[in-house]
């Protein structure tokens, strides 16, 4: 039934037919996560990445009520330019659907619509988790309840710096998602390298990680993993400056009475400002190396299914 609401580019499609790679990516990060023109130039670059690696790029968002699986250039360009764009998580899907508007897809959105559409493996910056104070608030991320209960595989630099990344781990242990630490024993922290949290699992190769993804849906071990892949150690931020911008952020925020879906772009634009734009290059960094791992690891994923 749901069939009828894809749109899935014939280059998707055709791959997901004869068994190659694809390698899903989320829509957000280009409406809310960067400004014009690096978020148009970022999903440009991924794709190029994910080809260059030997597999399909299949960039997610809704246009004009059709959950699309494959943006183009054209449809990407709508994507970093309009306004109007909303961000659209779980809840908005339906909505955003029948009302026939334009959709940036968040972690858990893409990650609904590329299940949907067949694809395993799925990249993005950093995922949502519990914000700060959530023990009080109860503000946790959809991303979470997503990986807990959708079979895709989220290849990321850990979790985003704004939030608890204590309680997001604790939440996601109690509904046995794996925490994968891809040449690491410890989960990054989005713009640095360290969290001092550590990984339930550390693995050396994309084919050693598809081993083991192969082996989680073959036991029908329903939802996600998190593959946490540090930022390249050039790009990575000092920890004292980036908590200091979180600081800020966060205590701007609460002034401002800012939350739900707002609060994330919010707290990476005034963490951008204060930074002068430092931590908009890590970003566009991490992404990339993040894009290059989960093209290795979806082409290894193909071969065992070979």
């Amino acid at each position: 039934m749901f069939e009828k609401y894809l749109d899935i580019h014939p280059e998707v499609q055709d791959a997901l037919d004869s068994g190659k790679a694809v390698v899903a990516l989320e829509s957000t990060i280009i409406s809310h996560g960067m400004p014009f023109p690096q978020n148009r130039d970022t999903a440009v670059r991924c794709q190029e990445i994910i080809r260059e690696k030997g597999a399909v790029p299949a960039t997610i968002g809704i246009l004009k009520g059709r959950p699309t699986i494959g943006l183009d250039r054209a449809q990407i360009e709508v994507m970093a330019t309009d306004d109007s764009v909303i961000k659209v998580s779980r809840r908005d899907l339906p909505f955003v659907v029948s009302q026939e508007r334009n959709g940036a897809t968040t972690v858990a959105s893409s990650m609904i619509l590329a299940h949907m559409a067949g694809i395993q493996i799925f990249v993005t910056g950093g995922i949502g988790g519990a914000h700060r104070g959530a023990h009080k608030t109860f503000d946790v991320s959809a991303d979470l309840m997503e990986l807990a209960q959708t079979d895709v595989a989220v290849v990321c630099s850990g979790c985003k710096s704004i939030i608890d990344i204590g309680l997001t781990l604790e939440y996601l242990e109690t509904h046995g998602v794996p925490i994968v630490g891809y040449m690491t024993d410890e989960f990054p922290a989005f713009y640095t390298r360290k969290s001092g949290f550590k990984v339930d699992f550390r693995v050396e190769t994309p084919e050693e990680l598809a081993r083991a993804i192969q082996a989680k849906w073959d036991l029908k071990l329903q939802g996600g993993l998190v593959i946490s892949n540090p930022i390249p150690e050039e790009f990575a931020m000092s920890q004292d400056l980036i908590n200091e911008s979180i600081d800020e952020a966060v205590e701007k925020a609460d002034q401002l009475d800012i939350r739900g879906k707002e609060l994330t772009p919010f707290l990476l634009s005034e963490i951008e400002s204060y930074t002068r734009g430092e931590s908009l290059k890590s970003n566009q960094e991490l992404v990339y190396s993040n894009t290059y791992l989960a093209a290795e690891l979806a082409v290894s994923l193909a071969k065992i299914r070979a």
